[in-house]
């Protein structure tokens, strides 16, 4: 059994073949839940990260890496946002729980 595991609303699934449901035209978007605004670039990413104690990590010139100094946790995208998939979104959620939100566009 292979695939990704997808949390909505709570609910943890087990998603077999991840290409098939994002070629049926769901775009997935990342959403900072406390203003509900969708994250339209890398810099209001870094922003709501800094504001919950993230800082930026300059090591790899390939990629956009931040560390929570109570956590043993690293984020790693790549570095043009154009790269930006649902797995870094759902990364992302999994480490800020109740910040961010992965939704269908």
């Amino acid at each position: 059994m292979s695939g990704v595991w997808v949390f909505k609303n709570g609910v943890v699934r087990l998603v077999e073949n991840p290409a098939s449901e994002a070629t049926e035209g769901r775009r997935k978007v990342l959403v900072y839940v406390p203003t509900n605004e969708v994250i339209k670039s890398y810099a209001v990413l870094e922003r709501k990260l800094n504001g919950h104690g993230w800082e930026r990590y300059h090591d790899d010139p390939d990629l956009l890496q931040f560390h929570k100094q109570s956590t043993i946790h690293l984020i790693s995208l790549p570095k043009d946002f154009k790269s930006f998939k649902s797995m870094h979104m759902y990364d992302i959620v999994v480490k800020n729980r109740n910040l961010f939100e992965v939704r269908d566009m």
